[in-house]
């Protein structure tokens, strides 16, 4: 259902050892995600600081349809195939709709 934007928050904590290649993947996300013409952002973080190093995505999207275009891209899927192996647990992703949010 298009309309209003939607925001994906998406934390990531890697196996022990294995931090690098989370972030290699994760890194691989970004370029064909930002060409998706529903995207208007899509950016990596990570926390070092308190603990294991963990990543979170910040992603924006047009509206719900062009958050279900990512998820049916074969970038996506191949991504959703590949990182639970190098997690410690499950990915937390919060999907939120824009309630009075900066265009």
């Amino acid at each position: 259902m298009a309309g209003n934007p939607v925001i994906v928050f998406a934390s990531f904590s890697p196996n022990a050892g294995q931090e690098g290649d989370v972030e290699e993947i994760l890194r691989g996300m970004v370029g064909p995600t930002r060409a998706e013409p529903g995207n208007e952002i899509y950016d990596l973080y990570e926390k070092t600081a308190e603990g294991p190093k963990t990543f979170h995505l910040f992603e924006r999207y047009t509206d719900a349809d062009a958050l279900q275009a990512h998820r049916d891209s074969e970038h996506y899927k191949a991504y959703r195939a590949k990182i639970p192996d190098y997690l410690s647990e499950p990915i937390g992703v919060i999907v939120l709709d824009a309630v009075d949010a900066a265009s």
